[in-house]
């Protein structure tokens, strides 16, 4: 193999290596590593769990013979770190063994790295290749990029709406959650909970529907949940303050009124480190992010179900780009133009 096509064979590996931890590092991202000696991957990691090791740590850590990192070339989807955190810098360790070359994705734009990782490694002689699959690294990495670039998570607004664009009947018999999508949708919505560091709720959403917000659907991490009660009435009582996952209220004592509201609330999730959030409700949830245009994507459920009277759904411009079939529902993914 040329360098350039095992450089996309090998950085391909390390994204889906990356993917096996989504979910599992936040506030961090879920980074990829494999070495690669002779042609032949070696070991493989991604990043573990916040306050553990980075992902070239656990790589690193996997060889017994050290000796080998002297010929082997480093695979990482996101610039390795150069500052001391809560773990020391992947640097520093890649320098020590004298790996010769390091090949990666993206560049890790926090403050404390952006680019200064690159410039520590090529001043200790090692072979730095960049940009391998980049647009697929910022893709994976997206939520990290975004939190850092825009002080703000990465915002996906989801929603269910009936044939005739209902998102609920005006008035419920039961103070739970009215299903419009089916229960493959709905499988997919905690599949996509459990990759996600947290969703946002308004207030008569917990009132009307009493929702879990977990993922008991599907295996993997209950995200934080975060509810707008800005005059603090929620009492304990209610599903989304039980044990399953930390919660959050955004009340008037975390936020300044006399700003706008969608500012006020995007400087909290930011405060808190919240790297990227579904907002799943209400309407006037929804719309606020909407009629503010921020927002990163839409994902929309339209069932086959009619309503005939009810809550209208949302109306959102954006471009579609993926529209498909999930049970007998259609999921359409839409992003700003």
């Amino acid at each position: 193999m040329d360098n350039k096509f095992s450089d996309i064979y090998f950085m391909s590996r390390c994204i889906e290596v990356a993917k096996q931890g989504i979910g599992k590092t936040y506030p961090n991202p879920s980074v990829g590593c494999i070495i690669v000696n002779n042609n032949s991957i070696i070991s493989e990691a991604y990043s573990s769990e916040h306050g553990g090791s980075h992902a070239e740590i656990n790589a690193i850590n996997k060889i017994k013979d050290t000796k080998l990192l002297k010929a082997s070339t480093l695979y990482v989807t996101l610039e390795p770190c150069s500052h001391f955190g809560k773990t020391p810098p992947c640097c520093n360790t890649i320098s020590k063994y004298k790996i010769p070359r390091v090949v990666i994705g993206t560049l890790d734009n926090s403050k404390k790295v952006n680019g200064k990782g690159i410039e520590y490694l090529k001043k200790n002689d090692v072979n730095v290749v960049f940009g391998i699959l980049k647009n697929e690294c910022d893709e994976l990495h997206k939520n990290f990029l975004c939190f850092n670039k825009n002080s703000r998570p990465y915002i996906i607004l989801k929603w269910a709406q009936s044939k005739d664009k209902f998102i609920s009947p005006l008035k419920k018999i039961e103070k739970k959650p009215f299903w419009i999508s089916s229960l493959k949708s709905r499988q997919l919505v905690h599949k996509w909970r459990a990759k996600e560091h947290a969703i946002l709720v308004g207030y008569n959403t917990i009132i009307d529907d009493n929702p879990k917000l977990n993922v008991r659907d599907w295996s993997g991490h209950n995200p934080t949940r975060i509810v707008v009660d800005l005059d603090n009435n929620l009492n304990e009582g209610f599903n989304i303050f039980n044990k399953e996952a930390r919660t959050l209220k955004i009340t008037e004592k975390e936020i300044n009124l006399s700003n706008p509201l969608i500012d006020e609330i995007i400087k909290f999730l930011f405060k808190k480190n919240i790297q990227s959030i579904i907002v799943e409700g209400g309407r006037k949830t929804l719309d606020l992010f909407i009629k503010n245009n921020i927002w990163d994507e839409a994902r929309v459920f339209s069932s086959n179900k009619k309503l005939v009277k009810g809550l209208k759904a949302p109306k959102i411009n954006g471009n579609i780009i993926v529209k498909k079939k999930i049970g007998n529902d259609e999921l359409e993914i839409i992003k700003p133009f």
